[in-house]
């Protein structure tokens, strides 16, 4: 069983790049987190709503892993929500989870795993250079996003510093992520 805990939560009102550190953060039901830019039914990424403004959200909440943190610190230093995710994990290998994945955070909220997050320029208008280190290439030369994934809210909650996070992995056969 994958299992991890939350190290960080942050949000942000505005769509700014990173993301305020909060005690806490509530999550709701097919929307995201409360207070946040990002939250909504349809997709609030400025680059994704100049697409259609009426696509689904498969991005309402972003994890990343504070293992890349920790990967990155010999040429950047990046705290958790300075690269825009709401929840920084530790212990879950979240790149490795399939899509549909379900993620059962504190008490009570669960969210679903929709795909990867794809890096963008703003990761360089952040940190020069730092998009090329959270990207990667596998042994097959196939590219690997490493800035963690993204999800929806299946069941609201509260979710704070500390609190236990299990993976449900889908029924077989599993679906690699994809960017989404």
């Amino acid at each position: 069983m994958h299992k991890g805990t939350v190290i960080s939560v942050s949000k942000s009102s505005s769509h700014s790049f990173s993301k305020h550190s909060c005690a806490s953060i509530t999550l709701l039901k097919g929307i995201g987190v409360d207070g946040d830019a990002h939250a909504g039914v349809t997709v609030k990424h400025r680059s994704r709503v100049a697409q259609n403004p009426h696509q689904p959200n498969l991005r309402q909440v972003h994890l990343i892993h504070q293992e890349l943190f920790h990967d990155l610190q010999d040429r950047y230093h990046v705290e958790p929500g300075e690269l825009g995710e709401n929840i920084t994990t530790s212990g879950i290998d979240l790149l490795s989870l399939p899509t549909d994945t379900l993620l059962h955070i504190g008490d009570s909220a669960i969210i679903q795993v929709t795909g990867l997050r794809n890096p963008c320029q703003q990761i360089n208008d952040f940190q020069s250079g730092l998009m090329q280190a959270v990207l990667d290439h596998d042994e097959q030369g196939n590219l690997v996003r490493k800035a963690g994934i993204m999800s929806i809210v299946l069941e609201g909650g509260t979710v704070q510093i500390g609190d236990r996070i299990i993976a449900e992995l889908p029924s077989l056969p599993h679906r690699s992520l994809e960017k989404v």
